[in-house]
């Protein structure tokens, strides 16, 4: 977290000194210190027995960072890609053992997807990484979980259903429809955030990070989770469900129930009254009208509001 320097402060407060006896005076050296760099690229903690960081130049710092944040993109739309076809066609028939290796496949991606959400964790690891790469570092963890599941998924012989027909021509057109929800709702609720595009291009452009809003608009005025809804469809609606794709889609309903309510929780600590105000009058998924992912009870509370 950057360090907010006040004009008004003694010349010899620790934020402003580059040495013992040397006092910032050029924007350059402000800068230095406020962020804990050198104007050589050395990070200078003030503890002495703190972990360093290998002194690199600023530019060589500025590449990398481009990199990363390019090479993200660049790897969400792979992964996008591949998923859907993931999805759409599944996986091939094998006799190996699937049952154990499929399940803990499956619950690695919910459980490390959930955990780099948690305002905890997020807050221990960005003393070691920048805020402004921190939805890019969740973008790759994400693609890299995914990919894991491509390699090393294993088949099942058999099926629940295996539709032909028309059936199977609806069950298709509901398949597309809710890749289109997916991605209107990643817009509503900003994709550049979720893919760590938007603090990034903030980054690369050199202005100060945007403060995520929260707008209670479109399918958001109907019911909280819009996203998770149409992810909901893309694991359920296919023509053919074999029973590594049914193990599959029994565990992810259950992370993306748990991962809503997880949310709520996340949104309320971050959005105080604010959130709260909101899962009170509007529900989770259409239908649910009771539970935690129904409508919220009224309940006097003097949560503030919090800087993610």
């Amino acid at each position: 977290m950057s360090t907010i320097v006040n004009d008004n402060q003694n010349n010899e407060s620790p934020a402003l000194v580059i040495s013992e006896r040397s006092v910032v005076t050029t924007r350059s050296q402000r800068r230095a210190a406020t962020e804990g760099w050198s104007e050589a690229g050395c990070f200078k903690p003030s503890d002495s027995s703190h972990w360093r960081r290998p002194c690199r130049p600023v530019w060589f710092r500025r590449a990398c960072g481009v990199a990363f944040g390019v090479g993200t993109q660049l790897g969400f739309l792979v992964t996008v890609w591949f998923l859907f076809f993931y999805l759409k066609d599944g996986s091939d028939a094998g006799s190996k053992p699937w049952i154990l290796v499929d399940t803990l496949l499956a619950l690695q991606f919910s459980l490390i997807h959930s955990s780099l959400l948690h305002p905890t964790v997020k807050r221990r690891l960005t003393k070691y990484i920048p805020s402004e790469f921190y939805g890019c570092l969740f973008c790759v963890a994400t693609c890299l979980n995914l990919a894991v599941i491509f390699v090393g998924w294993r088949g099942s012989e058999g099926t629940l259903w295996d539709l032909t027909g028309v059936p199977a021509t609806v069950m298709q057109g509901c398949f597309y429809v809710t890749w289109i929800a997916l991605f209107y709702s990643l817009y509503l609720s900003g994709l550049g955030y979720q893919t760590g595009l938007t603090p990034w291009w903030h980054w690369l452009r050199r202005q100060p990070q945007p403060r995520r809003q929260f707008e209670q608009r479109s399918l958001y005025r109907w019911f909280r989770h819009p996203i998770y809804l149409s992810f909901l469809g893309l694991i359920w609606f296919t023509p053919r469900m074999s029973w590594d794709h049914a193990l599959l889609t029994g565990i992810w309903t259950v992370y993306i129930f748990v991962g809503s309510y997880l949310k709520d929780e996340r949104l309320a600590y971050y959005m105080g009254n604010e959130y709260r105000s909101y899962q009170e009058r509007i529900v989770g998924y259409p239908l649910v009208f009771f539970g935690p992912l129904g409508r919220r009870r009224p309940v006097a509370s003097s949560t503030t509001n919090r800087v993610s």
